[in-house]
């Protein structure tokens, strides 16, 4: 019997299309292969800059050696660091410098991840969603790597040249691959401690402080090894908004962010909760002090010293200012503060004198001592105040004077300390119009190297140097140079010459010239050439000249080192060209130095980042006079310091020096230059002080001679000097020369009943000056 047929179970389900999942799932592929080759291409694109759509990208070489600009370091002979030339203040440290709590708040802060990925942060890009939705956000999506990419490489700024690279929107996306590109490849040729030193060198923290070196140093006057955990976690919590952040402008805003960084350092376990508890409970204690040009040790010889180097620089394709140069002067670290304090402390001084003894009057005057009319407004068209307005406003003179007198707050110096005040600038130029000035050098004769410079009273109120910017009339420090002619051409230091007038005859229009002595009239009495130069007598000095001639006179200068145009006039002799003290002290050295003349030397050495030596400097001589006759010029300048009515006897009766010094005072005629130079047998210093127009002046020479107005510096930084045996300055006799004398130096026959004459002038410095001693130092 047949059965029908029966359907199964299976048999009984609908058929499936074929291929329909097989189908969807093809799509779903091609289009994540596509994506992912779309993405490698446009990354492969833009790692080639594809038709300049997306601008360069940094090469493997500059990958290898990324270049950040680093301040290049001044340092004195002594090692002391004097200041940085820079225009981002960054000085590189090294890993092993930087504190282990430093490290873990950067990494809790910035990328906590860091350790685990290589350059880009997946995880925290996927996260980056959900912290905008819900407002938690504290970071961005950059890692640490990406953010040394991002500085390293300016990728925002010199990588953003490309055609696509200002089309909204794609120039986001374009830079932050820029930074995933660059990023992946510094993680493979650098360390994850490279990096983290990478970053810490380069971040910039406010305040001019560029590189964690100079940031904990610039709030805590500190090495960055020697921070506080409380320390460092204020200075990551600057890297993100330095301005924002800054605890100086904004305390209670910086102190929530250190407390947010130590916050991080918790949760993640850099530190336990107790120790968050008592570094977020303390307060903010700073040591803030911005570097920049107006500070550190001899910033007016620093400025000197980069004129030399920015031409070097430019001849050698070095940049002075972000190249990391190791610059190595001549300068002693300790030299360099005797004279500061001591050209501050006489000056100080000084400067009471000079308001007291022009009080209630205006000191600006003419040669018949009558007040200049309209000073201040010719002179403050010199200024670039002045230069401003009239740019500004056409040269309209309503509009200018307006601004001229309008009344500012400002901040100015006095030698009580700066002080804020309402002035206009008109106010301004005549309370500084008051200020007297100084300049003072001292070097090493025998090699050239300069020891100490201070250019003027404070660098940041007068930028002016009055070492070897400023030239004035030298007065009677020129007078050895026309005894060194004198000397080499014969003449003994025991030669006598009677002290009556000596008068130039009229020529070529010029009227006849008879100099005075400094008393105004002439003894008659004799006295030997080393007595005239000791006592610093006009009439004997002109004698010298009229003999010599002053072009014999001008050609011993140029021979000396003197390089400024000087006239050869009768009144040579007196000093009547201008000159600098820088000269002068060359000049002064070649006596010390056996007859040879040597430049003075500021620099010895250039090193590049890597203590590699670019450049060694060395002394530039010449031959200039006899070793006798350079010798015997030491004797008569000895005089000053040792003949009764001597311009210098001070420097033994007051300052009570026991060692061989030879000196001379000078003063120009109207008392607005007071020089003095001074040497030993392995230091000339030379100083200048007055006003900055020479119709700023004292009245009188009680005031205005060098004997009281320069004098004291030299006393007072030799005074320190002597006493600091770690110097090593000599205090020995000059050295006689290897061969006898030809001429006689002992003149004791010659002064008869003359040496316990003193002239009431001289008196006076001295009782002046022993009050001085007593009173102020």
């Amino acid at each position: 019997m047949a059965y029908p047929a029966t359907k199964s179970k299976t048999a009984s389900r609908k058929p499936q299309r074929p291929g329909r999942f097989s189908s969807l799932t093809r799509i779903l592929w091609l289009f994540f292969g596509g994506g992912v080759l779309g993405a490698m291409l446009y990354i492969l694109a833009v790692s080639v800059n594809f038709l300049n759509f997306f601008g360069r990208m940094p090469n493997l070489k500059t990958l290898e050696n990324p270049r950040s600009e680093l301040a290049s370091e001044v340092y004195s002979a002594d090692g002391v660091l004097m200041g940085k030339y820079f225009r981002e203040n960054r000085t590189p440290v090294d890993y092993e410098d930087l504190p282990q709590n430093l490290i873990d708040g950067l990494i809790a802060t910035e990328d906590v991840r860091f350790e685990g990925h290589s350059g880009i942060d997946f995880k925290g890009l996927a996260a980056i969603p959900y912290y905008m939705v819900s407002g938690r956000v504290r970071r961005g999506s950059s890692t640490l790597t990406q953010q040394v990419a991002k500085m390293l490489f300016r990728t925002r700024e010199d990588l953003n040249d490309g055609r696509l690279n200002h089309v909204p929107g794609l120039r986001t996306l374009i830079i932050k691959t820029k930074e995933w590109i660059v990023a992946v490849q510094l993680e493979r040729n650098y360390t994850k401690r490279e990096i983290l030193r990478m970053y810490l060198n380069t971040a910039e923290f406010g305040s001019n402080a560029f590189g964690i070196n100079v940031a904990a140093k610039t709030f805590f006057n500190k090495q960055p090894r020697d921070l506080k955990l409380e320390e460092s976690a204020l200075l990551v919590g600057l890297v993100n908004g330095p301005s924002w952040f800054n605890p100086v402008r904004n305390p209670e805003r910086s102190k929530r962010r250190r407390n947010w960084v130590l916050s991080q350092m918790s949760k993640y376990a850099f530190i336990d909760e107790p120790a968050y508890a008592a570094a977020a409970a303390k307060p903010i204690v700073l040591q803030y002090s911005v570097e920049n040009s107006n500070k550190g040790i001899a910033p007016y010889f620093r400025a000197e010293v980069s004129k030399s180097l920015l031409q070097w620089a430019k001849e050698t394709d070095h940049d002075l200012y972000a190249d990391g140069l190791k610059i190595y002067t001549t300068v002693d670290s300790r030299m360099q503060k005797y004279a500061e304090s001591a050209v501050a402390e006489h000056l100080k001084l000084q400067q009471k004198w000079f308001d007291a003894h022009w009080k209630g009057q205006l000191p600006w005057r003419d040669e018949n001592g009558k007040v200049i009319p309209n000073f201040l407004q010719t002179s403050i068209k010199r200024t670039e105040r002045y230069r401003s307005l009239a740019n500004r406003f056409d040269g309209n003179k309503d509009s200018i004077n307006y601004y001229l007198k309008k009344k500012y707050k400002m901040m100015v110096f006095s030698w009580q300390g700066e002080k804020e005040v309402t002035m206009s600038p008109l106010d301004s130029l005549a309370y500084y119009k008051r200020y007297l000035h100084a300049g003072f050098m001292a070097m090493n004769p025998l090699n050239g190297q300069i020891k100490a410079w201070v250019g003027g009273a404070n660098f940041k109120y007068f930028k002016y140097d009055h070492v070897k910017q400023g030239k004035r009339q030298p007065g009677s420090t020129f007078k050895p140079i026309v005894y060194t002619a004198a000397i080499d051409q014969g003449y003994s230091p025991c030669y006598q010459r009677p002290d009556v007038a000596t008068t130039f005859p009229p020529v070529a229009g010029r009227a006849s010239y008879t100099p005075k002595n400094f008393e105004g009239g002439f003894s008659g009495r004799t006295f030997t050439i080393r007595q005239a130069l000791a006592r610093s007598m006009n009439s004997i000095t002109a004698w010298l000249v009229q003999k010599l001639g002053p072009e014999t006179v001008v050609s011993y200068a140029k021979r000396l080192g003197i390089t400024s145009p000087i006239e050869a006039v009768p009144a040579v002799g007196f000093g009547s060209s201008d000159v600098s003290i820088y000269e002068l002290s060359g000049a002064y050295s070649t006596f010390v130095n056996k007859g040879v003349w040597t430049a003075p030397m500021m620099v010895t050495r250039i090193e590049d980042k890597n203590g590699n030596v670019l450049r060694e400097f060395v002394p530039q001589t010449r031959e200039a006079l006899s070793e006798e006759t350079a010798y015997l010029m030491t004797y008569m300048l000895q005089a000053s310091t040792t003949e009764p009515g001597g311009t210098s006897v001070i420097l033994k009766t007051g300052f009570k020096f026991p060692y061989e010094i030879g000196a001379k005072t000078g003063t120009t005629s109207n008392y607005s230059d007071a020089w003095f130079m001074g040497i030993t047998p392995d230091l000339v210093c030379g100083m200048w002080v007055g006003g900055e127009d020479r119709s700023i002046h004292f009245r009188t020479g009680a005031y205005g001679q060098g004997a009281r107005m320069a004098l004291p510096i030299y006393g007072l930084f030799m005074r320190k000097v002597y006493a600091d045996k770690s110097i090593g300055v000599s205090t020995g006799p000059f050295p006689k020369p290897a061969q006898p004398l030809s001429i006689e130096i002992d003149c004791s026959r010659y002064y008869g009943g003359q040496r316990d004459t003193i002239p009431y002038d001289q008196k006076l410095n001295q009782t002046d000056l022993e009050d001085l001693d007593d009173e102020d130092i």
